[in-house]
């Protein structure tokens, strides 16, 4: 097993992140990729989190996830690997149980529950990706971008929409704009696509945007 860390001396920087990415090019970024753990999905969704981990690994960036064994979280985990990469999970005590936790991770990090874990994810992270996933994940994804709207980071952020999973809820997005519940500016905190080449080329290209008051 790799590393192990509490998070209890990452607890300070619940609300810390990092405001500016720079211009120039990120090397070995720290990829953070929200999934599912549900083992039941169709395959489509496997081989997208399987593509997505090879070619983080490829591209010598290094995967930061939820820790988890199963599901999408183990797919895209295993693919790094699988590819020479390196792998950091991050997960709450309570999920730390044989059979659940991807024991292999380069380096674990245990938090007290699931704000902590999310908070080390966020402060640790160069980018964020969401794959598919349930409540979990749209939880994670959701409160990214909120955050990105209130300024507290100004980093990439990919949807991949892969088999169109993400088509209602962006329906949804639109809804709240025209609705104006958000301004239509909000809609560049973040980048859609069911490419994952594509999701990579736009992180690649990033350069950190300015948004006018909330």
């Amino acid at each position: 097993m790799g590393n192990k860390q509490t998070g209890k001396e990452l607890l300070s920087c619940f609300f810390y992140f990092n405001f500016n990415l720079g211009e120039d090019k990120i090397m070995n970024k720290v990829i953070c990729v929200y999934s599912a753990s549900s083992t039941t999905i169709d395959k489509i969704y496997f081989d997208a989190a399987e593509e997505l981990g090879r070619k983080i690994a490829e591209n010598s960036d290094i995967l930061l996830y939820g820790g988890g064994l199963l599901g999408l979280m183990g797919a895209v985990a295993k693919a790094v690997h699988d590819n020479i990469g390196k792998v950091i999970g991050v997960i709450p005590k309570a999920l730390n149980l044989k059979g659940v936790v991807y024991e292999t991770c380069d380096e674990l990090i245990i938090t007290e529950g699931m704000r902590e874990r999310k908070a080390v994810m966020d402060t640790k992270s160069d980018v964020f990706i969401a794959l598919p996933g349930g409540y979990g994940t749209l939880d994670e994804l959701l409160e990214i971008i909120n955050l990105k709207q209130l300024k507290y980071h100004n980093k990439p952020i990919v949807i991949l929409n892969i088999n169109n999973f993400y088509d209602e809820i962006l329906k949804q997005f639109e809804h709240i704009i025209n609705q104006q519940f958000a301004k239509p500016e909000y809609k560049k905190l973040y980048f859609v696509t069911s490419n994952i080449q594509e999701a990579l080329e736009y992180i690649e290209s990033y350069k950190p945007q300015k948004f006018g008051s909330k």
